[in-house]
């Protein structure tokens, strides 16, 4: 299996130990930098395949480091994370506008983080074949099309096969009723959205059987989200 090369731009050095320790034990080849100027170097030397970036680095900012990752045709299409403590919606904004594929507000869940890149990687690589999708103590096999939890198979309908996989597949992000219908219902004129209400309720029996916490996140008046830190 190849080795998943991540570069962590990032000048706070106790967040990278803590980032690193998380990385690595799922296999992730982690380096690391300071700086913006060393991360545009190593991202030349190394060619990762998913970068982290914090918006603030010595000598330049990330905010720059992925306009000209973006601008250059030899890595326009790695993978890049923002890292920030900017949270109000024009600092969001302008991290999409500059090329970023999430943007990760801290203080943050490193399994999480985690997650949201091993996320990017299939959206980035979708013609590698996937086969097992996790978040937490919960994990998909897609070949033989078995979920199970904390290593206990969960029994699970079409459907609610489904919703799991999207929200697997998009971990931490709050998806809308309305997403959810296009992604898991295909626009079926005879579903409505109290529908899929009614299928999380069984996605959630399934899964949380025998006092597991719950790991769905209602958000309310916007959706769902897969989540650890309820």
């Amino acid at each position: 299996m190849k080795t998943t090369r991540l570069l962590i731009a990032e000048d706070d050095a106790s967040l990278v130990q803590l980032l690193k320790f998380h990385f690595e034990r799922e296999q992730f080849k982690v380096t690391d930098t300071p700086s913006g100027e060393g991360a545009l170097r190593l991202v030349e030397e190394l060619s990762p395949d998913v970068v982290l970036l914090d918006w603030m680095l010595e000598d330049l900012s990330g905010l720059e480091v992925c306009r000209r990752l973006r601008q250059d045709p030899a890595t326009k299409n790695i993978p890049i994370i923002m890292l920030t403590a900017r949270d109000e919606e024009n600092d969001r904004l302008r991290g999409f506008e500059v090329g970023a594929d999430d943007y990760v507000i801290k203080p943050f869940s490193p399994r999480e983080l985690v997650a949201r890149v091993q996320a990017a990687l299939r959206r980035a690589r979708p013609f590698f074949p996937v086969e097992i999708l996790s978040f937490a103590d919960v994990e998909m096999n897609l070949a033989s099309h078995k979920v199970r939890r904390d290593g206990r198979k969960i029994e699970l309908g079409p459907t609610e096969f489904r919703l799991l996989r999207y929200l697997l597949e998009n971990p931490g992000r709050v998806a809308s009723r309305d997403r959810l219908l296009r992604s898991v219902w295909a626009h079926d004129e005879d579903i409505d959205a109290r529908t899929v209400d009614v299928h999380i309720r069984r996605l959630r029996a399934a899964i949380n059987k025998d006092g597991a916490p719950d790991l769905i996140r209602t958000v309310r008046s916007a959706g769902y989200a897969l989540d650890q830190d309820q």
